[in-house]
């Protein structure tokens, strides 16, 4: 492994080790090789194509289909130390100049651009006159015609292969079946680099479904309200009225529930996102037009109100939770007007009839999985092509088993047909030949001579259309979509044929709810020590505030959990934390050691160790300039340490600020008028309107509001 990857992976991003197949995608970039990568959503897919490019010479070029992820992503690598931009519609034309000239220049490390915007001949003349390390095609499974969301520019992006054939490109994505996987490959002129497939599991995300029997909505409540109260999460709904009336329906039950959907203005989509980006506990009920490229890792809870129209459609939104590695939930209630709303949008479309038989068979495949009584996660898995040997015992069918029927007999009966009647038909044309339908069309191919004919008058046809989508999801049978539809017989059907398994199907009956047996939940977690866990919290949202960004791009709850757990007592035990890189620990380390340190103590008139030494050298006479430069920590630091100082009666605050008693008073009412138990000192700065710095304010704070 390349030692300057290595380097860049522990001292500027915080980790010990690559995950999954990292290092290797990585070394595959230095080496100046093409990359096609399948991760899941978590992964660390962006640090696959991030690490090469700060290793390589010249500027990495990433391809990112969202603003929301190009600010997101380039915020986070600007808090790391590294010089990243992007180039969008939101800037100014100075900004864009500006960006443009850095980048002719040399000074940028990684820039972010729309497939828009880099397939015009104004910017590839641009980058023909940049050093380039690589391109990277972020959401590459925008390029396929079969494909939820789609992007006709996405398929121009074969014109670097063409224009620039000597630097490496890495194509990437978590959500691809294999039929995406080739087009991917083909369209963008990868069909020589190197397929990396990671696992599309995700065993912290316990995946729950139920059928609404009466009101989804009152369900949806019970389960925030005894699971995830306090969390962050997400509810999708199909139409945005319901998105409407469920959001103003969760607030007037007490949460920050928030509505999203395109019909709303641009300025109130963008505030609703930074509100569920930058604050703690916020829900945002939105339609599909909310999530990719939300990099938030603290979502503790997708829940969908109507069902997907597609397995890669769930697979993604629900991968939304739990990007952080910790607990979390993938709950839905859906309801037969959803198949309804959902076919008649189908027929609707301008798509061509291919388009529409494939997206009917996607959704009739979603319909499958709803159904299914074994495990989700293993039927989940095998639609992308994985195998998973055990239930996984974190999904309601594991936790809950549903009440179930013998449908081995009928199983056998649809699977000959398929067989009897050449494997050429769709699942209504079998249908109708097991309930015996009369039709010229079955006449004309003599199917009503076969022995299938009319076996299956047991069962009416919406019966059969059911077995059928769980023999599908339990891949028994395959859909060819380039044979117009027709049902196929797999390797796995024949044990079922020759009676030496047994199928078990859901009854439609009301289900049970779901109990998560012997699964410790994220709260219960921090429950444990819920004192240092708000205090780190508060800790977090007071750095992010000052440094204008959202919480978690300051450390994730996974990070704060591990702080938890280890209790660092000074900087060096603090770089051990998962995630704390060079300079996220000259930024951050003693606010949290402080913290944490206070907790440890048990009690707040406790100082550090580190908050000792600074007010022993300032009793010496030595300036705070030089106590930074003597403890190599930056003036903030120290500004915070005498705080902590003059709360305690150590300091006094006219030996630490220079202030007459009028500018005290002021900034006293100033500090009144909000919630002095919060403390928090952006409301303040802002209303002041910035005439007093932070550690000013802090000051100020420590000497007239009580500890």
């Amino acid at each position: 492994m390349d030692e300057t990857a290595l380097d860049y992976l522990q001292n500027t991003f915080g980790y010990s080790d690559f995950r999954l197949q990292q290092g290797d995608i990585i070394q595959t970039l230095i080496d100046g090789d093409d990359a096609v990568v399948l991760m899941p959503t978590g992964g660390g897919k962006s640090l696959c194509y991030q690490i090469p490019a700060l290793v390589r010479e010249g500027t990495g070029i990433i391809i990112s289909p969202l603003i929301a992820l190009m600010h997101d992503q380039v915020m986070a690598l600007q808090q790391l130390g590294i010089k990243a931009a992007f180039l969008n519609s939101t800037q100014d034309a100075r900004t864009s100049r500006q960006t443009e000239d850095d980048l002719i220049n040399g000074r940028l490390q990684l820039l972010y651009v729309a497939p828009e915007r880099l397939t015009t001949g104004s910017f590839l003349n641009l980058l023909k006159h940049t050093r380039i390390s690589l391109f990277a095609i972020d959401e590459a499974h925008c390029v396929s015609q079969w494909g939820h969301d789609f992007r006709p520019d996405y398929i121009q992006l074969s014109l670097l292969h063409e224009q620039f054939p000597d630097i490496p490109r890495i194509a990437l994505t978590a959500t691809a079946d294999e039929a995406t996987r080739k087009e991917i490959k083909h369209r963008l002129q990868l069909d020589d680099a190197r397929l990396f497939i990671s696992s599309f599991d995700r065993p912290n995300i316990c995946y729950r479904i139920t059928e609404a029997q009466s009101n989804a909505k009152a369900s949806l409540l019970r389960f925030i309200q005894n699971e995830h109260e306090n969390d962050a999460g997400i509810v999708y709904c199909l139409s945005r009225k319901k998105v409407e009336t469920t959001a103003a329906w969760l607030k007037e039950k007490g949460f920050n529930a928030l509505p999203y959907h395109a019909g709303l203005g641009a300025d109130v989509r963008e505030k609703h996102q930074q509100q569920f980006l930058k604050e703690e506990a916020v829900i945002i009920v939105a339609t599909i037009a909310f999530g990719m490229g939300i990099d938030k890792p603290d979502v503790r809870f997708v829940a969908h109100l109507n069902l997907p129209k597609s397995m890669e459609a769930y697979y993604q939104e629900t991968g939304r939770a739990g990007r952080d590695g910790q607990a979390a939930d993938a709950w839905m209630a859906f309801g037969l007007q959803d198949v309804i709303m959902l076919k008649q949008l189908m027929a609707d479309s301008n798509a061509d009839e291919q388009h529409k038989r494939v997206e009917h068979h996607k959704l009739e495949t979603m319909l499958g999985f709803t159904e299914i009584t074994s495990c989700r996660r293993q039927s989940l898995l095998t639609y992308f092509g994985e195998t998973l040997e055990q239930p996984c015992g974190n999904c309601d069918n594991c936790l809950s088993p549903a009440e179930t029927w013998d449908a081995s007999v009928a199983a056998q009966k649809a699977l000959s047909c398929a067989h009897r009647t050449g494997q050429r038909f769709g699942v209504n044309y079998l249908v109708d030949v097991l309930i015996a339908k009369e039709s010229e069309r079955l006449q004309q191919f003599g199917h009503d001579k076969l022995s299938v004919y009319g076996i299956g008058k047991e069962y009416d046809a919406k019966q059969w259309r059911s077995i059928f989508r769980q023999l599908i999801s339990r891949n028994l049978l395959t859909v060819d979509l380039e044979g117009h539809g027709s049902l196929r017989l797999t390797e796995q059907c024949r044990a079922v044929l020759r009676g030496e398994e047994t199928l078990f199907f859901r009854k439609e009956s009301k289900r049970a709810k779901t109990q998560r047996k012997g699964r410790k939940s994220y709260n219960t977690e921090k429950a444990a020590n819920n004192q240092l866990w708000e205090a780190l919290r508060n800790c977090r949202k007071q750095l992010a505030e000052e440094n204008n960004v959202p919480p978690f791009m300051i450390f994730h709850d996974a990070a704060l959990a591990e702080m938890m757990e280890r209790q660092p007592a000074n900087r060096e035990q603090f770089s051990r934390i998962s995630g704390v890189g060079e300079s996220k620990l000259e930024k951050f380390a003693d606010a949290f050691l402080h913290t944490i340190g206070e907790h440890i103590d048990n009690e707040k008139t406790a100082v550090s160790d580190t908050v000792s030494e600074t007010l022993l050298l300032f009793r010496n006479g030595l300036t705070i300039d030089a106590i930074a430069e003597q403890r190599k920590l930056n003036a903030n630091t120290i500004y915070s340490h005498l705080a902590s100082g003059i709360e305690q009666g150590e300091v006094k605050l006219d030996e630490v600020i220079a202030l007459d008693q009028q500018e005290i008073n002021v900034i006293h009412e100033a500090l009144l008028s909000f919630n002095e138990n919060d403390r928090k000192l952006k409301p303040v700065f802002d209303a002041l309107d910035g005439t007093y710095d932070y550690n000013t304010l802090r000051c100020v704070q420590a000497a007239v509001l009580p500890a």
